[in-house]
């Protein structure tokens, strides 16, 4: 994996395991089925290498919460996510939950694209040597639709972070792409990580 900058908070890969539930009385309450992910063929092509794809796994990955580009995301349950890795220095992840009705996974959506939009502003406040640059390519057009971010930073000493991020919900299921390399926006596969974006909200149900 690439070195990370404290601002960039590319991606921080760790298993979130659900405790087992209890059941007090009566039969035991099937877990909540996880909703469809992405596959290693619907992430971007990589310029030097293959994607490998771990497994779905239960739970919001640690450290979540100290991502400045997706706080709201922290905390909620059931949710899933999957990580996916390059030989070099591409990654990505992807965070699904569900909500208990729909007024709730707007509100997610909502919080969460608000949080990405001003995640550049946040992490130069923040950190007063890193630059954050923010980019918004727009909606798209699938289920109740999903939008996508491009945020880059920078730091005094050089090292450089890019992300394409998208927040696409549907019904009451809401689910994050965070693709991430180490560089600037120069060469980023905007249009191919919007085919990725509307997948992953196809993909849900």
């Amino acid at each position: 994996m690439p070195k990370r900058t404290r601002a960039g908070t590319l991606l921080t890969v760790a298993v979130a395991v659900a405790g087992p539930a209890v059941a007090l009385a009566g039969p035991a309450t099937a877990a909540p089925q996880a909703p469809g992910f992405l596959s290693v063929t619907d992430l971007p092509p990589d310029r030097t290498s293959s994607w490998t794809a771990g497994e779905v796994t239960a739970g919001v990955p640690e450290g979540t919460d100290r991502d400045t580009c997706l706080r709201a995301l922290s905390g909620h349950r059931p949710a899933w996510h999957r990580d996916f890795g390059t030989d070099l220095d591409t990654n990505a992840r992807q965070i699904t939950v569900v909500l208990r009705d729909t007024r709730s996974a707007k509100r997610l959506a909502s919080s969460l694209n608000k949080d990405v939009k001003s995640c550049a502003a946040r992490i130069e406040r923040q950190f007063p040597d890193t630059e954050a640059t923010g980019r918004d390519y727009g909606e798209l057009p699938v289920e109740e639709g999903a939008h996508v971010y491009g945020v880059h930073t920078e730091t005094s000493w050089g090292a450089a972070d890019v992300r394409l991020l998208s927040v696409g919900r549907d019904g009451r299921t809401v689910t994050v792409v965070n693709w991430a390399r180490l560089g600037g926006f120069e060469g980023v596969p905007v249009t191919a990580f919007k085919r990725t974006a509307t997948s992953s909200v196809r993909k849900l149900h």
